[in-house]
Parts: structure tokens; sequence; C-alpha cells
């Protein structure tokens, strides 16, 4: 129950108040009883804990559910964070490694460089907003903190455009209506947006008249599209995307490289972030020139190319076709004749490489699930003396973390990154080392 304060009623029961801060005294409503815990909402604050931020974060209710720590200071989320990895790597047996001090890289706010509205009908025209934490109920606001204040202002236009021209919204449970989703992405250095609208449907109506409100008004929307996407699932978009202005993609510039993002890019959505991140990989990669670099679930490469100046040679391998390609034109793109990048599954250890040359360093990048044994055995029987592990989930890490001490590697500490600030989600990069065997 992160964002949630944790106390005990009389009985000895634990209770959870969402809002609640550790050393908040607080009048709440107990509004739910199990067997094991009570949930209760927070009616009054009688005294603020020195922990509560004293400035309100974000005008979202707190229903929204993304921002668990907004009530936090800064100081005591980095604890939190810090405290909440180490609990996991003891729990999965490695109490010896050591977690660094939460690296911070942005500010606190307003880092978001993507963010997917929903739309719903309402009495007072069409409205955007989030789905509310665990259900699909949404919360009626067109601004998130944590994004720039320019998407608030482009949702909020293109909901009065689709209210005056009559565009229906999706209704979830007919599956009838056409707007669906307001999706942006922008370029943090070179200031370029991508606004993309999701419809239930073949074509837009009054697409022109689209065209030219979002070019008037908005002269930074360099690439405008549709994504069709008619089927009844939680799959924000579809397979097809018409472009209607512009390229169809933007780009940005990542550790001095400059990248293409297209509406199916991964791309990480925070840019300070990701290059702090990826600056840290390479200085623990020691690379001198001379060593060849298997980059494993490398998306569209950001992470391989950004050592490539480094390093004799960079090998991507990526299950998701089109990052493939991305990642092959984002070489091209800047000039780096040192790289070249497959499609596979890196956890199939049969088919992720050609098998004629002898890596150095492993980056590993892997999804939320982290990877797999056979994978880490695979690194291993190759004698590649140095993995670099970039981790989404921390719990996936330590427990890989374990399986990599198990054939013969070391480790050095645990840097997190906060990418995601005021969210539960932290980011942490460690190096593994072993001797050839």
């Amino acid at each position: 129950n992160l964002g949630s304060g944790v106390g005990r009623a009389d009985d000895g029961a634990v209770v959870f108040v969402n809002g609640a801060v550790t050393g908040d005294t607080v009048e709440a409503k107990v509004i739910k009883v199990s067997k094991r815990f009570y949930v209760a909402r927070l009616m009054k604050i009688i005294t603020p804990s020195p922990d509560r931020d004293k400035e309100e974060f974000c005008s979202a209710p707190q229903s929204c559910g993304g921002c668990v720590y907004r009530n936090l200071t800064r100081e005591c989320e980095l604890r939190m964070k810090r405290s909440y990895l180490e609990g996991l790597f003891k729990k999965a047996g490695l109490p010896e490694v050591e977690i660094l001090p939460v690296m911070t890289v942005s500010p606190r706010a307003g880092y978001r460089n993507k963010a997917q509205y929903p739309v719903r009908a309402t009495k007072d025209g069409i409205k955007a907003g989030f789905f509310a934490n665990k259900t699909h109920s949404i919360v009626s606001t067109s601004h998130c903190a944590l994004e720039p204040q320019i998407f608030s202002d482009i949702v909020d236009e293109v909901c009065r455009f689709a209210t005056e021209q009559g565009i229906s919204a999706y209704d979830e449970e007919s599956g009838r209506g056409i707007l669906r989703h307001i999706y942006l992405r922008m370029g943090q250095i070179t200031g370029e947006i991508m606004l993309c609208l999701v419809i239930n449907a073949n074509d837009m109506p009054h697409r022109d008249k689209l065209v030219e409100m979002v070019s008037k008004k908005f002269p930074q929307v360099k690439s405008l599209l549709l994504n069709v996407n008619k089927k009844n699932t939680n799959v924000v978009t579809g397979d097809k995307y018409i472009t209607l202005a512009g390229n169809g993609y933007i780009e940005d510039v990542l550790c001095g490289l400059r990248f293409r993002i297209t509406p199916q890019s991964f791309w990480q959505v925070n840019r300070d972030g990701a290059e702090a991140l990826y600056g840290l990989a390479k200085r623990l990669a020691e690379l001198d020139g001379g060593q060849n670099v298997l980059d494993l679930y490398c998306g569209t490469g950001t992470i391989g190319l950004s050592m490539a100046d480094k390093a004799a040679h960079v090998t991507g391998v990526e299950i998701v076709e089109s990052a493939v390609e991305c990642a092959k034109l984002n070489a091209e793109i800047n000039g780096i004749e040192n790289a070249d990048f497959f499609c596979a599954d890196a956890s199939d250890t049969e088919s992720i490489v050609p098998s004629v040359r002898k890596y150095d360093v492993v980056i590993l990048d892997p999804p939320r699930k982290g990877t797999t044994e056979e994978l880490i055995g695979y690194i291993a029987k190759r004698n590649i003396g140095r993995v670099i592990y970039i981790s989404c989930g921390p719990d996936t890490l330590a427990r890989d973390m374990v399986t990599f001490k198990k054939y013969g590697y070391s480790f050095g500490s645990v840097q997190p990154v906060d990418m995601f600030p005021v969210t539960g989600h932290v980011e942490s990069v460690v190096c593994l080392t072993r001797k050839e065997r």
C-alpha cells in the first residue's frame, strides 16, 4: 500500500490510511475491514509529521494514485526508496550488498516527456484525465504535476475542439464513440512535440480543421498523428498510424547523440535521468576502445550507441522489430559504424547473437520481470567478465544477482537513480564481474 500511512487500531489491527504520513496525528474513518487489516479514509490532519511536505505538490485529487509520495518531503522520499531496496536485498539473501544513497538528477515536477490521457463524455463536454488507482474511472484533470504545462494546454484545446465539432468520446462499456486517448511525447532538448489521437474509427471527423487548429496554436507540435484502435482492449494504441502533419516522428538529444522517436519507440520518460543513468553505466563498463559490447534488451539502441565511441564494437539484441529498425536508423543518423542490431529474444540463448565475436562487456536492461537463469548461465559460459545490469525492478534485480553470484560473479554497490520522482518506482545500476574460468 504505497502512499498510505500505517497505524494500529485499538484492537491491534493494522490500519492503512491513504494520504497519511509517518509521524502524522490524524482523524481517519475506517471504510474497509478485513481479517488482517483495516483501510481508513483520511478526514483531518491534527498534527502534521516533520516528513510531510508543507506545500501541495499537485492539484489532482488523491484518488489519481500515481504520485504515491506526493505528501512527503523530497528527503524522506529518497530515504524510503533506499530503505525499500535494502529490505529487498536482505530478503533475497544478499544483506552484504551496499545500497548507495539515491541519485537525483531532475526536478521533482515537470520531468515526464510522455503522457496518455483517456477521455470521456461529461455533462460539460469532452474531458480528459487519468484512471483512478486500480480502476477505470477517470479522474478529470488535464494537468499533471509530473508533466510540462504545454501538455495540459494541448489537452484542453483538443477536448474543446472535440466538444465543439461534436466528436464523440469512446465509451468502454458500449464500445461506441470515436476519441479514446490523447497521446503526447516531447523532445526535452529539441522542444519538438508529437500529438497522437487514438480513435475508435478508420478516420477522424474534421481532420483538416484539427490540423489547422493545432498548427496555429501549437507550432511546437512537429508531428500530428491518428492511431486506429477499434479493439475492446485495455491496450492504449492499435497497430495503424495515420500521419496528418509532419514526418510521423520527433527527435531529441541524449548523451550527445540525436535520436528519432516514433509513437512506438521506447524512450525513457525522464530524459535527464536517462542521461545520468546511461553515463553511470558507461563509467562502470570501463571501456578503453578495445572491448566488444553486447547490449541485450537494447530497445532503440540508446545505451549501446552512447557507448560506441569507447567500444571496439557494439552488438544490440531486441525482440521488437520496429525498435531494431529504429536502432539501425539512430546509428546511421549519428554516423556510428561500429554497431549492429539483431531482432531476437534476448532470453533465447540459442539465437540471441552470432557466436563469432568474443564479448568483453554485457549491458543488461531487461523489462520489469528481469532476465532468466538460462541467459545468466549463457553469459557465464562465454566467460564475459563484466556485466552492467540496469534495472527498473529492484526485486527482480536482487533475484537475478543471487543467480549471478551462483555462477561466480561478484558485485559492487547498487546505485539507485530516482528516474521517477514522487512515484513508487526507482531505477538501479550495478556492475558484476567474474574472472575467466
